[in-house]
Formats: C-alpha cells, sequence, structure tokens
C-alpha cells in the first residue's frame, strides 16, 4: 500500500505556487482597472472627497491687494531708524475692507487693522504692541524692525494665472476654501464609482429570520454596506444569492448592466457548490484567482463586460482584510484618486507570533502605549478568518511579510493602522 497521498494546494498551505504576492495583485488591480470618464458639475461645497476632472487656474491674485498682517501702524520702511527710537505723526485710521484716501509720508503712520489694504506710501505694519502712543496723534518704534515686516503681499498665496488645483486631485477642506477665495462657485469632478454587491450561499438567511440549524445570519453584507459607505461611490445591495449556478449567473449579469464594480462574498474556491469562477469563465474573463495572504487566499479579479469584478473569500475577517487591501485599490482607480499607500509603523510586540515563511498574514491587533509612553501591539485573541470580533476589538493589522518565520516577544513588528474599517 502507497504511504503516502495526493493532495492539493490549500489555504492551510504556507505557500502556492498558483497565488500570486500582494505586491503582484495591487500591480494587476492598477493595470487591470480603469479610472471612469465620465464627469459631473457640482457646487463646490457638494464636493469634498471627490476627485476634479479639470485643472483650476485663478483668474484673480490672492490676496488681491498688500494688506496688513496685523493691527498696528502702518509706515514707510524708509522711516524706520536705524538706531534709537523715532516719532511718527498719526494722520488716520484704515479698517479692512475699506481704502485710506491720502498718501502717508516719510515721518508718518497710518494706524491699521488686519486685512486692511496697505496706504500709498506704506509698506511696512509695526505691530500695536510694539509701539509707544504718546497721545492721539504721536507714536514712537525702536530700531528693531525691518521694512516689508507684517505685510501680505498681493498673490503672496495664489497668483493670477496659476493652477491652484490640477485635475485628478482628492478635494480636501482646504481646497474648498481655495476655490472658493478664488471665485469657483462650481467644480468638474469623476463620477462616484457604482458599486454592486451580493453574498453567495445557502446557509445565508436575513437578520430578521429565524435560525434554522446549519443557517447563519449574512453578515459580509452589513461589513461591506459599513466599509463602502465611507468611500465615494453610490451602493447597489443585490441581497444573497442561492448556490444555484443559473441565479449566480444572472446576477452577476444583472448587476455588470449597472455597476462599475461588481463584489461577491463567498463562492470563489473550488468546492462542488462554488460556481463563481465557472461562471466567470463563461460570461466574463479572469485575470487572478489566488492570492498568498492570510487571511483572504481566495480572491478573484476579473470583468465581466465593462464592468470589474472581484470575488471576495466568504469568511468575515477575509471580507474585511481583502476589502481593506484591495477593494479600496481597486475604487481609487475606478474613481481617478491619487495612488495612496497606508503607512506601515514599528511597533514592540507583546507576545511570541508564531508563523511559517510563503506568504503575507495581517493578524488583527490593538496598538497601545505602554508606561513609558512608547507604542506596543498584540493580538486581539482568536485569529480565526471567522472571528468577526478580532476584527471589532482591533484597530490596526500586525503585518508579517511572506518571508518571516514568526516573531518573539519584544521583537518590532510592522503595523497598519485600520482605515474604512
Amino acid at each position: 500500500m502507497n504511504s503516502t497521498i495526493n493532495t492539493s494546494p490549500s489555504c492551510a498551505d504556507p505557500w502556492d505556487a498558483d497565488s500570486i504576492s500582494v505586491a503582484q495583485a495591487l500591480t494587476q488591480i492598477d493595470a487591470y482597472v480603469s479610472t471612469l470618464q465620465e464627469s459631473e458639475r457640482l457646487a463646490v461645497r457638494d464636493c469634498l472627497g471627490r476627485i476634479s476632472s479639470e485643472d483650476v487656474i485663478s483668474a484673480i491674485n490672492v490676496p488681491g491687494h498688500a494688506n496688513s498682517a496685523m493691527d498696528g501702524f502702518a509706515v514707510s520702511g524708509e522711516s524706520l531708524p536705524a538706531q534709537g527710537i523715532m516719532e511718527l505723526t498719526e494722520i488716520g485710521t484704515v479698517y479692512a475692507g475699506k481704502i485710506f484716501d491720502r498718501k502717508c509720508g516719510r515721518n508718518e503712520c497710518v494706524r491699521i487693522m488686519t486685512g486692511a489694504v496697505i496706504p500709498d506710501g506704506t509698506d511696512t505694519v509695526i505691530m500695536q504692541e510694539q509701539a509707544e502712543l504718546l497721545d492721539n496723534q504721536t507714536i514712537r518704534i525702536g530700531s528693531d524692525h525691518r521694512a516689508g515686516e507684517n505685510v501680505r503681499q498681493a498673490g503672496e498665496d495664489i497668483k493670477q494665472g496659476e493652477i491652484v488645483l490640477q485635475a485628478g486631485s482628492k478635494i480636501n477642506p482646504a481646497d474648498l476654501g481655495i476655490l472658493a477665495s478664488v471665485g469657483i462657485g462650481s467644480l468638474k469632478v469623476i463620477r462616484k464609482p457604482v458599486v454592486a454587491f451580493f453574498s453567495t450561499g445557502d446557509e445565508l438567511v436575513s437578520i430578521d429570520q429565524r435560525l434554522e440549524k446549519g443557517q447563519i445570519h449574512d453578515s459580509n453584507r452589513y461589513t461591506l454596506y459599513g466599509m463602502l459607505s465611507q468611500l465615494e461611490v453610490n451602493i447597489l445591495d443585490m441581497g444573497v444569492i442561492r448556490d444555484e449556478r443559473e441565479a449566480i449567473r444572472d446576477a452577476l449579469l444583472e448587476a455588470s448592466q449597472r455597476a462599475d464594480l461588481i463584489i461577491t462574498t463567498g463562492g470563489v474556491s473550488v468546492g462542488e457548490a462554488d460556481y463563481i469562477k465557472s461562471v466567470l469563465d463563461e460570461i466574463g474573463q479572469t485575470e487572478f484567482w489566488k492570492i498568498a495572504i492570510k487571511p483572504g487566499r481566495p480572491l478573484t479579479l476579473g470583468s465581466i463586460g465593462k464592468s470589474v469584478y472581484m470575488g471576495l473569500p466568504g469568511n468575515p475577517v477575509a471580507v474585511m482584510v481583502t476589502f481593506a487591501l484591495f477593494v479600496t485599490h481597486a475604487i481609487r482607480k475606478l474613481a481617478g484618486a491619487p495612488a495612496h499607500e497606508t503607512p506601515l509603523l514599528k511597533m514592540r510586540s507583546l507576545q511570541d507570533l508564531r508563523k511559517k515563511p510563503g506568504r503575507h498574514e495581517y493578524l488583527r491587533g490593538i496598538a497601545s502605549r505602554d508606561e513609558n509612553n512608547e507604542w506596543q501591539v498584540e493580538k486581539t485573541g482568536m485569529q480565526g478568518s471567522g472571528i468577526l470580533t478580532s476584527m471589532s476589538r482591533a484597530n490596526c493589522f500586525i503585518v508579517l511579510p511572506a518571508e518571516n518565520d514568526g516573531v518573539k516577544k519584544g521583537d518590532l513588528v510592522n503595523i497598519q493602522l485600520f482605515e474604512h474599517l
């Protein structure tokens, strides 16, 4: 009798020759997914978080005129004493939004408020706290001043004809202010991607239904909805689809008519009831379907018509891990967002971490400070891909690269703080 058995690669193996690396997967997503070409024009206030599809050129200088950065006294730089004390005669006051209609002479000054236009004949502002008022018309200043101080020059922030926002920029709150400051009331932005998603599995039932033996509530659609809701996308929830080939085929075809990106959970492995891959081979195409990662090895990238397809695993933690790493990457590319990479930080591990070389592992961790204010990290407990509480309790991933063969307590490890989770 043969003393060995023939086996196939599985998610329990540290390495699978059919799998691609995390870096390869991200590179292939970049190459495979195209940015949407359709735009829409929105009021500036509605553009936060969206991607500009046009360059914005300022028609004006900002500020539009030289103005005071302080409350104080506007003087000519030539009047500043090189040494000792000088007395200046105050000839009036100018407020923000007003113009002083006289020219200031060499030994004169104008009381000026923050934001007011610099009067003719002056180029310097002495802070009111640095001047001595002798009476209502006379001040004294010392020699510790320089010409041009406390003056904001015309065009100092933005010059007329300057590009203030480039196409492909993600609009942040400061950008809203910049657009307003140059008088822009609306902007063309890339339209939001439409993302359709559904779960597959005969064991899944709605949260308002009573569970029978062997059934579970469908949690994946709720975590997916939560993660998608934090992104600039339009969401299409298609519910739970039965583990029947025709039902899955019909759902994918319907989604491809309505969405830019289709996400499914479950059914992407090689079990007898896992139909996604074979249906995709029939009605679309596949780019890859396994990644050297734990959790989340069975992940499919492909397309159906003009829609990008991403098939995620069925286990809830694997869904969240692969969404964070790969789905958000694809959505950013669809939306035309700038390249983004969540930085890895170094922290001290509070425990031994077992691992075999071969694939990236993403453990759920809690980062915190110790009594010396040093950062440290520990696992959230059991790390099975079905233990969703390991995600709920975590605030970061402990990232163990493919070549890592384990961590000893006290070693430094890479951590990745959560985004959109």
